[in-house]
C-alpha cells in the first residue's frame, strides 16, 4: 500500500511540476505586463511558487515514502511562511510588528525549506556559507578581535529577515522576481521557438571552414546560449552535448573540446545585451541604470572573445585541427529559416526599443516575450498539427522558465540573507576597514587579493550569488581605496565568473569533462590556457576606463586597438606558436607587434595592429612551418 502510494506520488510530480511551472509563468508574465503587487506581496508570493515548483522538480532521492513525507512537510511550511507575510503585508508595511513564538517558527521552516533546494541544486558549498552566516548572527559574539560583535538575539534577527522588506524580503529577492525572472521567461522562449538551433547554425556557417572552425563554432553558439541563460554550468549541459561530440567526431583532442565549451559557456554569462542574472543584481548595488551596465560591458566581452577566437586560431594552424566537412554545415537557407530567425529579431528589437524608450526592465521584457510568441505562432500555425509542435515548443519554454526560476531565485534569496547578516553584524563594514588599511598604500595588491577572494568563496557557488557574495564584503573596500565603483563591480563579476573554469572546485569544467569523457583536470589546463589573457582582463579595464566604454572617442579607440594587441600577443605565447622549432619570423613580429602596443603613439597602436593582422592570418609556409606537414598530434591537449 505504502509503495503503491509512493510511486503514484512519483509519478505525479513531473505533472504537478509543469502545472506549477505554468502558474509560476502566469505569474510573471501578469505582474510584468499589466503592474506589480506591492514588494511585501510581489515578493513572498513569487517565493512561495518558486518552493512549490521547487520541490516538485527537485524531490528527496533514496528515500522512498520518507522523502515524499520529507519534501511535503518543507514545501507545506516555506508556502505557509510566505503566505503568513502576504495576509499580515499592510501591518507589517506600517507598523514594523515585534517577532512572536510563531513568526519564529516560521522563519525557522521557511529556512530550512530554502536551504534544503540551494543543497539539491548547488551542493552544499553556497548553502554552507548562508548557514555560516546564520551562526555568525547569532554567536558571533564569542569571537574575539575585530570580527566579533555584541550578538543578535533570535527575536531582533527574526524581525530583520522575516517580518521586513530588508531581509528575506529585500533587494536581491526583489529583483529575481520582478526583474530576472520575466528575462529568464525571454530567454526560454527564445531558445525553445527555433532561436536556438538558429544560434547554432549561424555560427557553424560564420565559422565552420575557418582554422578551428568547429571550436570557434562551439565559442559563438555557447556565448549566444549563456547570453540567454546566464549560467555557465547550464549552458555547457545544454549546448556542450552538441559541440563537444562534433569537434571530438572531427579529431580535436578530448580536453581541448571539453575546455572550449567550458570557457566559452562562462564567458557568454558576461556578455551584453543580456548579461544573464548579473547585470540585473549590479545596477541595484552599483545604483546605475541596466542600460549603463550593457555599455559598459561591451568592450570587455568582445576582447574576452578575441583572446579564445585568437588562441583557437594559432591552435588549429599549429596542430592543422581539420576543418568542419562542407558536408555537415548546413546551408544558408537552413541557417536563416525565416519561421525561426524572425520571432528571434522581432522579439529582441521588441525589448531592446522599449529599453531605449524608458520601458522598465520588466515590462520590455514582457513585450518581447509577447511580440516573439505572437510572431513564432503566426508562421509556423497553418493546421492543427502545426499548434501540437508549437504549442509543445511553448510547453517546453515554460518548464525551462521554471526551472531557471527557481535556480535563480532560490540562490538570490540566499544571497539575500547573506547581504542581510554582512549588514546586521557589521562584518562587511569591520573587513572593508581592514583592507583599506592593509592596502591603502599598496593599492595594486587590493585587487589582486579581492580577485583571489572571489575565485575562492566562487568555488562550486553560480556565478550571480557568488558576486553578489564578494560585492557585498569586499567591493566597498576597493571603493573606498579609490577604485571606479562601475568598474570594480565589474572586476569582481568577471572572476566570480572565472572560479566556474578555475581549480580545484571549477563546475563548468567538471559538467565538460563528463560529456568529454576524459579527465577534468586536463580540461582545466586546457581552459586555463585559453583563458590566459582574460584572467588578465578584469585589472586592464580596472586601471585603463577607455576599457568600459569611460572618456573620448579616441582615448576609447586607442585603448582597445592597445588591449588587442596585447590580448592576441598573450594568445600566441600561450598556444604556443611563438616557440614552434621554425617560428623565429612569427616571434619576431610578434614582438614587435608588442613593443609597438606600448608606445603611447597613435601610430604605434596602429602599426601594432596591422602586425596583429598579419601574424594571425600569415600562412603556416611563411611563418617558417610547412603547410602541408602533419598534425603535431603529440602536442596537441599539453
Amino acid at each position: 500500500m505504502s509503495d503503491t502510494t509512493s510511486s503514484t506520488s512519483e509519478g505525479s510530480r513531473p505533472l504537478v511540476g509543469i502545472v506549477l511551472a505554468l502558474c509560476a509563468v502566469a505569474f510573471v508574465a501578469l505582474t510584468s505586463g499589466f503592474g506589480q503587487f506591492t514588494n511585501l506581496v510581489q515578493r513572498p508570493a513569487f517565493l512561495l511558487l518558486i518552493i512549490l515548483l521547487g520541490y516538485a522538480l527537485y524531490p528527496a532521492k533514496n528515500l522512498g515514502k520518507a522523502g515524499w513525507i520529507v519534501d511535503i512537510v518543507l514545501a507545506s511550511g516555506g508556502t505557509a511562511a510566505c503566505a503568513s507575510i502576504i495576509w499580515r503585508s499592510d501591518i507589517i508595511a506600517t507598523s514594523l510588528p515585534f517577532a512572536e513564538p510563531l513568526d519564529l517558527v516560521l522563519l525557522i521552516t521557511l529556512l530550512l525549506a530554502s536551504i534544503t533546494l540551494m543543497v539539491r541544486m548547488v551542493g552544499w558549498a553556497f548553502p554552507g556559507f548562508v548557514i555560516l552566516a546564520l551562526a555568525y548572527a547569532l554567536w558571533g559574539n564569542v569571537i574575539p578581535g575585530t570580527f566579533g560583535h555584541r550578538g543578535v538575539d533570535i527575536w531582533f534577527l527574526t524581525e530583520t529577515l522575516f517580518l521586513g522588506d530588508i531581509g528575506l524580503w529585500g533587494l536581491l529577492t526583489g529583483v529575481a522576481a520582478t526583474t530576472i525572472a520575466p528575462f529568464v521567461l525571454f530567454g526560454s522562449m527564445i531558445l525553445n521557438t527555433g532561436g536556438g538551433q538558429t544560434f547554432m547554425d549561424i555560427a557553424m556557417r560564420v565559422s565552420g571552414r575557418s582554422p578551428g572552425g568547429a571550436a570557434k563554432m562551439a565559442t559563438v553558439a555557447s556565448g549566444l546560449f549563456g547570453m540567454v541563460s546566464g549560467s555557465a554550468v547550464a549552458n555547457v549541459a545544454t549546448t556542450g552535448n552538441l559541440t563537444i561530440p562534433l569537434m571530438q567526431r572531427l579529431g580535436y583532442p578530448a580536453r581541448l573540446s571539453g575546455a572550449v565549451e567550458a570557457v566559452a559557456s562562462t564567458g557568454g554569462q558576461l556578455a551584453p545585451p543580456i548579461m544573464g542574472a548579473a547585470a540585473f543584481v549590479m545596477a541595484e548595488l552599483v545604483g546605475v541604470s541596466y542600460l549603463t551596465i550593457v555599455k559598459a560591458g561591451v568592450i570587455p566581452a568582445l576582447l574576452f572573445y578575441t583572446s579564445i577566437f585568437v588562441i583557437l586560431h594559432l591552435l588549429a594552424k599549429r596542430w592543422q585541427l581539420p576543418l568542419v566537412p562542407e558536408e555537415d554545415m548546413p546551408a544558408w537557407r537552413e541557417a536563416l529559416d525565416l519561421k525561426r530567425l524572425l520571432p528571434l529579431i522581432a522579439g529582441l528589437t521588441a525589448l531592446i526599443v522599449a529599453v531605449f524608450s524608458g520601458r522598465s526592465i520588466a515590462f520590455s521584457a514582457f513585450i518581447g516575450t509577447m511580440v516573439l510568441l505572437g510572431v513564432y505562432l503566426t508562421l509556423n500555425i497553418r493546421g492543427k498539427e502545426d499548434l501540437r509542435i508549437c504549442s509543445k515548443a511553448i510547453l517546453a519554454g515554460a518548464k525551462d522558465a521554471g526551472i531557471g526560476f527557481v535556480t535563480i531565485t532560490v540562490l538570490l534569496a540566499g544571497a539575500q540573507i547573506l547581504v542581510s547578516i554582512i549588514n546586521l553584524t557589521g562584518v562587511g563594514v569591520a573587513l572593508s576597514s581592514l583592507i583599506v588599511d592593509g592596502f591603502s598604500s599598496w593599492p595594486l595588491l587590493a585587487p589582486v587579493v579581492v580577485a583571489m577572494a572571489c575565485l575562492v568563496l566562487g568555488m562550486g557557488v553560480p556565478t550571480t550569488a557568488a558576486y553578489i557574495l564578494v560585492a557585498s564584503i569586499l567591493a566597498p573596500a576597493m571603493i573606498r581605496i579609490g577604485f571606479d565603483p562601475l568598474a570594480t563591480h565589474l572586476f569582481v563579476l568577471y572572476f566570480a565568473a572565472l572560479s566556474a573554469i578555475t581549480p580545484p572546485v571549477c563546475v563548468a569544467v567538471f559538467v565538460a569533462s563528463g560529456i568529454a569523457k576524459t579527465s577534468w583536470f586536463a580540461v582545466a589546463k586546457q581552459a586555463i590556457r585559453l583563458s590566459s589573457a582574460i584572467y588578465l582582463l578584469p585589472f586592464a579595464f580596472l586601471f585603463i576606463p577607455g576599457l568600459l566604454g569611460q572618456g573620448d572617442t579616441a582615448d576609447i579607440a586607442l585603448s582597445v586597438l592597445r588591449a588587442i594587441v596585447i590580448t592576441c600577443a598573450i594568445a600566441m605565447l600561450a598556444s604556443g606558436r611563438a616557440w614552434d622549432q621554425r617560428g623565429i619570423l612569427t616571434l619576431l613580429l610578434w614582438l614587435g607587434a608588442l613593443g609597438l602596443a606600448l608606445v603611447p603613439s597613435t601610430y604605434a597602436i596602429g602599426g601594432a595592429a596591422v602586425l596583429s593582422l598579419i601574424i594571425v592570418y600569415l600562412p603556416d609556409g611563411y611563418a617558417g612551418v610547412p603547410e602541408t606537414s602533419s598534425p603535431a598530434t603529440k602536442e596537441i591537449g599539453k
